[in-house]
């Protein structure tokens, strides 16, 4: 067994616990409450726990496979998450094959090129070459009728639910220094801190939080962001052992990652208040869809790359 094998195991042990003990902190709140008259926040909180359980197994099972288990996970959901995405949007029947083109040439081919390491493809493919190519095939079959508002929410769903979710298994690809194979376990210190920040910005916000950050979007208010970033910070130097930033830069890149993904999630409340809709799909009972569940990830993942890259890189 390798080091790194090694160490996933005793990470996925460590977060087995946690969750345990998350839910038995939820249980007892929930014990203590009016039983007759149960509370909505504290409710949502044990969901998400629970629902954390099956998406700690599903990524643990991909790590451990290694490059390929990642690839062929996070390219189902980012499959998932367009769906979700563009069955919200604008569509018309001229748009057609640029829609079969994005779920079945681009969404594969750009989780393809981060499969083969092939940096400068997968960086560019979709931001340059889809941005470019699509709006031309709609405008070859000749429907002028909100031809903005439809090539726009389609490049925007490629960006978010396909280019930025690649940015996940793209941590693969990065060469640090006396890291070797060990950057699959930066994909398992990203997701945990980043969704244990939001587990705890959600939870503490709604009990100590006062001031809203954007009353119109969402519950989110700057006491319990500010907790959650503080949160994921001190997660990030507890787990600066599977990264080579140290703890105090651990501690700055989950922070940062969290700060990325607490706004992003606003991003995406704002689309769904814009649609009138509460859930991205009913895929993960009583908790929406995978962009419910990965919308602060999909924000968090190119900066954190990025950051990576930049200072250890």
């Amino acid at each position: 067994m390798s080091a790194t094998t090694a160490d996933l195991l005793t990470l996925t042990l460590w977060i087995c616990v946690l969750l345990i003990a998350l839910g038995l902190f939820g249980e007892a709140m929930r014990r203590r409450g009016d039983p007759d008259r149960p509370s909505p926040a504290l409710e949502s909180y044990l969901m998400r726990v629970q629902s954390w359980w099956a998406m700690v197994i599903l990524l643990a099972l991909a790590l451990l496979l290694g490059r390929a288990g990642v690839v062929v996970l996070f390219g189902f959901a980012s499959f998932a998450a367009l769906r979700e995405f563009l069955t919200l949007t604008a569509k018309a029947q001229a748009d057609h094959i640029a829609l079969a083109l994005a779920f079945f040439v681009i969404l594969p081919l750009q989780f393809v090129f981060v499969g083969l390491r092939w940096e400068g493809a997968s960086a560019t493919f979709i931001p340059i070459y889809a941005f470019l190519g699509l709006p031309i095939l709609s405008a070859l079959r000749g429907n002028p009728q909100r031809f903005l508002i439809r090539v726009a929410e389609t490049q925007w769903g490629l960006m978010i639910a396909v280019f930025c979710v690649s940015y996940v298994p793209a941590l693969m690809m990065l060469d640090l220094p006396d890291h070797g194979d060990r950057a699959i376990l930066l994909i398992a210190f990203l997701v945990i801190v980043v969704q244990l920040g939001d587990l705890l910005e959600y939870f503490i916000g709604r009990r100590i939080g006062r001031r809203r950050i954007a009353p119109g979007l969402a519950p989110k208010t700057w006491e319990g962001m500010a907790s959650g970033v503080a949160c994921a910070a001190a997660i990030g130097a507890a787990l600066s052992w599977i990264t080579p930033f140290g703890p105090w830069g651990a501690a700055a890149m989950a922070a940062a990652a969290s700060a990325a993904g607490q706004f992003g999630s606003l991003v995406m409340a704002a689309i769904k208040r814009d649609r009138g809709i509460k859930d991205w799909s009913h895929m993960i009972p009583g908790q929406g869809g995978v962009l419910d569940q990965f919308d602060s990830v999909v924000f968090a993942a190119p900066v954190f790359y990025h950051l990576a890259r930049t200072f250890w890189g």
